[in-house]
């Protein structure tokens, strides 16, 4: 089970504004892009200004609208006309690079560890990679978990809202972020396995009876 599959309830609160903006002339490439400056802003000064911890509550804060924005974009290229090659790598890219800004000031906050933020970023990165590789093989855009994006954005989110309310990490959390790449890296290689069934399973003769 994953958070993703929520996401045709949350697609239907947002369509009566997704429709509005598409009226508007807002297309799905300045959404995904808007996202992308916003993740990066928000992370590059949490990291670099490194302005305290109450300052983490914009991590959850941000990580809920940012769903919000994925799932407008992806609306209004679906829904509204507006796939693009363009669009294609776009969507792909900037969710990885929103990622690893959005993550990266977590290597801040003791015990968790620059280490196993920067590995946690990494597999994060994979995960979306081997999901983007499935039309590659014949298979569906790959989206299983335990841990793809929303699952960790929701993670990701409760941690940034334990840190700004102040309570510090206990020495046994030094293991999160291990875990969490364990994780991710399950996600990976339930992705590539699932998309090989997916492709042999559509490649495969029909039976005689």
């Amino acid at each position: 089970m994953s958070i993703y599959q929520l996401k045709p309830r949350f697609q239907a609160l947002l369509r009566p504004m997704v429709g509005r903006l598409a009226a508007a002339g807002t297309t799905a490439n300045q959404v995904t892009v808007a996202a992308c400056a916003i993740s990066v802003a928000l992370g590059a000064w949490l990291f670099f200004a490194a302005p305290g911890r109450r300052a983490f509550a914009l991590v959850p804060a941000w990580m809920l609208l940012r769903m919000a924005f994925n799932a407008i974009d992806g609306m209004l290229a679906r829904e509204h006309g507006q796939q693009s090659r363009l669009g294609a790598f776009l969507n792909e890219l900037t969710d990885v690079l929103s990622d690893a800004a959005l993550y990266a000031p977590f290597a801040l906050v003791a015990p968790l560890g620059g280490f196993w933020v920067g590995a946690f970023i990494v597999a994060a990165g994979l995960s979306e990679f081997a999901g983007a590789l499935g039309p590659s093989v014949g298979a569906s855009r790959r989206y299983d978990g335990p841990l793809g994006k929303s699952d960790r954005a929701f993670v990701v989110g409760v941690l940034g809202l334990y840190v700004a309310l102040g309570g510090p990490l206990p020495a046994a959390s030094a293991w999160l972020m291990p875990l969490l790449t364990a994780l991710v890296a399950w996600t990976t290689v339930n992705r590539v396995r699932r998309a090989l069934a997916e492709a042999g399973a559509t490649a495969a003769p029909p039976t005689l009876p």
